[in-house]
């Protein structure tokens, strides 16, 4: 791939990530809503742990999703020859850790590290969604 192709491919998937990303949290919103209205007269142990609980749940399936989102273009893509190695290589790149035991050609390099700042990124996105639902969570709880 040239380099304006790894940048736009890079750019596509990352975006893809972001939509699904985008998705899943605004369902994950809508879904902490229902059930605080079901639990509003159970106990403050439920009313706080499980807004808590089905976030990281949502979370954790949203980056297992994009970790085998960029697998499937690794493997697909003739990248790297196998899953072991594509799902690998995916979530090793994506959590930024980069072992460097896998590493891409340099006709792929900026490509792959579209899959690192995807990952950066969406670490970023998660982590201040679940501040803002512990913030809202817990504020209901002192104003209770």
């Amino acid at each position: 791939m040239t380099l304006t192709e790894q940048i736009v491919w890079g750019s596509i998937y990352l975006g893809i990530c972001f939509i699904i990303e985008i998705i899943f949290l605004t369902w994950c919103t809508q879904v902490i809503r229902v059930m605080s209205l079901r639990l509003e007269q159970s106990k403050k142990f439920l009313t706080i742990a499980a807004p808590i609980c089905i976030s990281l749940v949502f979370i954790v399936t949203i980056h297992t999703f994009q970790v085998w989102l960029w697998a499937i273009v690794w493997v697909l893509g003739d990248v790297l020859p196998d899953w072991n190695s594509a799902l690998y290589f995916s979530l090793v790149t994506f959590t930024t850790l980069g072992y460097g035991d896998i590493v891409l050609g340099e006709q792929l390099r900026i490509f792959g590290a579209f899959a690192s700042v995807t990952g950066l990124l969406s670490f970023g996105l998660s982590t201040a969604f679940m501040v803002a639902v512990m913030t809202e969570v817990f504020k209901e709880e002192l104003s209770a």
